[in-house]
């Protein structure tokens, strides 16, 4: 790939040489220009396609490094990780299970050769943030029960989930419990009387909270993908609203849609 060098001092983009290298090779390794198992070009080429420093270069590949994107050490080629670039398909999540099926996420990614658990981190009545309370239709001050989880891969902390229900939905019944629910919220509300018929996503690109950062384990300032799902059962009710942020530079979503 040809690139134009890029100067020290540069008035449109005012990242520092080392961010600007890092975001076009990260670029690169997630459109596949630079596909898992391959070398990154070593440091004289860098050097010479961004006219930079052997430092500059180095402190580039390091930032790779943090993200988790490319591995390696000193001295050595460095290559780009396997599994990366998470594929998401949004509409498979509302599918609920069998009663002996893991939740779909769970088996999404098992076919993909990853280990993915999730982690029940808590369950409490809360007071929702706005928007999570607009589209649950609570009342000002009104409550619903929060279920706080974080989904892993391979042991590494990709996605942050906070999902809310409504109370007269949630009370006594698995959902009140701190445990992992079989087959999924899904198949719960199925049972309850309360199918997913449609679920509609907000998506946006936010600088992490603290709680995103620290769930995360991001290495630097780079961007969460922020999902404000709200799945409507019977009489377009709101039985689930859902906030989850995923690592930005490790996921994509993917939608497919048929043509009316």
């Amino acid at each position: 790939m040809t690139t134009v060098p890029l100067p020290e001092e540069n008035t449109h983009d005012r990242r520092s040489l080392h961010e600007r290298i890092a975001a076009d090779l990260r670029d690169e390794i997630m459109t596949g220009d630079l596909a898992p198992g391959t070398r990154l070009p070593s440091t004289v080429r860098l050097k010479e396609r961004f006219s930079a420093s052997n430092a500059t270069v180095q402190k580039a590949v390091q930032l790779l490094k943090d993200e988790r994107l490319v591995v390696g050490r000193a001295g050595a080629a460095v290559t780009v990780r396997e599994h990366r670039q998470l594929t998401v398909r949004p509409a498979s999540s509302m599918t609920p299970a069998g009663a002996d099926e893991p939740y779909p996420w769970l088996a999404e990614t098992a076919k993909r050769g990853g280990v993915a658990r999730s982690e029940i981190l808590g369950v409490a009545e809360t007071v929702p943030p706005a928007d999570v309370a607009s589209a649950l239709r609570l009342p000002d001050g009104g409550t619903a029960l929060l279920r706080l989880q974080v989904l892993t891969l391979d042991d590494e902390p990709v996605e942050l989930v906070h999902a809310y229900y409504p109370l007269d939905i949630a009370r006594g019944t698995a959902l009140m419990d701190p445990h992992r629910i079989k087959g999924g919220a899904p198949t719960l509300l199925t049972t309850l009387g309360h199918p997913p018929r449609l679920s509609v996503d907000h998506i946006s690109a936010r600088v992490p909270t603290r709680e995103q950062y620290e769930a995360l384990h991001l290495p630097g300032d780079l961007p969460i993908l922020r999902t404000l799902r709200t799945v409507y059962g019977d009489d377009e009710r709101p039985i689930e609203v859902t906030v989850m942020a995923k690592a930005g530079h490790l996921y994509e979503l993917r939608y497919e849609f048929i043509p009316e």
